[in-house]
């Protein structure tokens, strides 16, 4: 068998099913006391010469696996720890922050909205921990900023919560495929999630949870827009229980029906709307609100409209991005001019990076002029910077006549245009240089 192959494991258990049902030839539920007796004593079968380990165990109703609880009734989260997990303080580095957020990792499939909760643990940096370190260890008096106790606030509030969830995870059921998958979708300004569900006499039961926050560009979206994120990721989450199977979509807006309908779509919908196209989608708008579905929830479910109030207490700051608004960049037939672009990149972590830069002389578009170079210690705006600079090297001899930039650096693209301020100390010095050498060029234009 390929080594690493995906399904290696299904094919390895099937090959011992077949390989040892030979010997046994006994159907599940058709044991007898004797075969019971052998179980337990681990004596072995006369005729097959078969035995069983003393250490084996036979007949449980539920065992523990991995950290998990499987039984007949679902799957447990089943923390080695579970005491030590719940009394742990807020940790104090971001070391022991990230190793606090793996253990939980591995459970958020059980964490309705995990993503959602961590999301502002996730954005603690080094720095963080050590002004927060030396704030409480001097224990002295700090005039901290309004910010940064909001922001601290916000993470105890977060850490309590998911310490609470993990305590009081929900039991999630076997997926069924006799019974009809429902799915209910969410989303905040910053967040979304859903849950795969399946009707148990009456209630809503929990089968998988999933959850992420939003990107930038992502938080601009509209409401409907963030749902069908959401539907999207459950669905391929969930893809092989889901997969040729019709689903039933919980949402507080009628708006989704009409895009998995609707034909023609453009750009972002249309692509939306093709993926979906391959799923047998009913989409149920509550008539009255969440309140229809309420009732039939599963206590491990919790309502909608709990869960923006809770989010209000530990939302990040995450705002969306602000893209440069510049105008296209025109040529004139047959006009002489030069074109420069630059691009830099930095590895943070070995502290390294690189720039580069191309010079074109229009309207033939020839280059006449390209280079790169290493960086030993440089982040990705000062890589920028650093190309940019680079680009004025090349242009230094070359006769003084129309001159575009271009880069796609929304930051330097900006502050060159004197759109934004420079406040970093280590941008300051490389824009003053590079508006320097701007200035022996009369007519110029930046663009991105």
């Amino acid at each position: 068998m390929p080594f690493g192959l995906k399904n290696a494991p299904q094919i390895y258990q099937r090959l011992l099913d077949n390989a040892l049902y030979g010997f046994l030839r006994i159907s599940p539920g058709a044991a007898t006391e004797e075969t019971k007796d052998l179980f337990a004593t681990g004596e072995p079968d006369a005729k097959s010469g078969l035995s069983i380990a003393v250490k084996s165990t036979w007949g449980y109703r539920k065992v523990e696996y991995l950290g998990h609880r499987v039984s007949k009734g679902g799957l447990e989260a089943h923390p080695k720890d579970l005491q030590s997990l719940v009394d742990l303080p807020l940790p104090t580095t971001l070391k022991a922050m990230q190793s606090f957020l793996g253990s939980l990792n591995y459970y958020s499939r059980y964490i309705e909205d995990y993503a959602i909760y961590a999301s502002i643990l996730y954005e603690l940096r080094e720095v963080d921990f050590h002004a927060w370190r030396c704030k409480w260890k001097a224990n002295e008096e700090v005039t901290a900023q309004e910010d940064d106790e909001e922001k601290w606030s916000k993470v105890q509030v977060a850490f309590a919560m998911l310490k609470n969830k993990i305590a009081t995870a929900s039991i999630l059921r076997h997926f069924d495929p006799a019974r009809e998958a429902v799915i209910i979708v969410y989303a905040s300004d910053w967040a979304i999630s859903a849950s795969l569900v399946q009707n148990y006499d009456g209630l809503y039961m929990p089968v998988m949870f999933t959850s992420r926050t939003l990107k930038s560009n992502e938080v601009n979206y509209s409401t409907v827009e963030k749902e069908v994120l959401a539907l999207l990721r459950i669905l391929e989450t969930c893809f092989t229980m889901l997969v040729t199977r019709p689903l039933k979509v919980l949402t507080r807006h009628s708006t989704l029906a009409w895009l998995v309908k609707s034909s023609g779509l453009q750009v972002r919908l249309g692509n939306w709307a093709a993926l979906l196209s391959q799923w047998t989608l009913e989409i149920v708008k509550c008539k009255k609100g969440e309140d229809q579905v309420l009732g039939a929830l599963a206590a491990s479910i919790t309502p909608r409209k709990n869960v923006d109030s809770i989010l209000s207490s530990i939302a990040p700051k995450k705002q969306s991005r602000q893209v440069a608004d510049l105008p296209t960049p025109t040529v004139e037939l047959n006009e002489e001019l030069y074109v420069m672009s630059f691009d830099g990149s930095a590895r943070v972590k070995q502290g390294g990076g690189a720039c580069s830069a191309i010079v074109w002389r229009l309207p033939a578009w020839t280059i006449v002029a390209a280079a790169s170079k290493y960086l030993d210690k440089s982040t990705v705006n000062e890589a920028e910077y650093e190309g940019m600079l680079l680009g004025f090297d090349l242009l230094e001899p070359m006769e003084r006549r129309r001159l575009i930039i271009c880069g796609d650096s929304n930051l330097v693209i900006r502050q060159m245009r004197g759109e934004i301020e420079c406040k970093a100390s280590g941008f300051s010095p490389l824009r003053a240089k590079a508006l320097s050498k701007l200035q022996s060029w009369s007519t110029h234009a930046v663009y991105m």
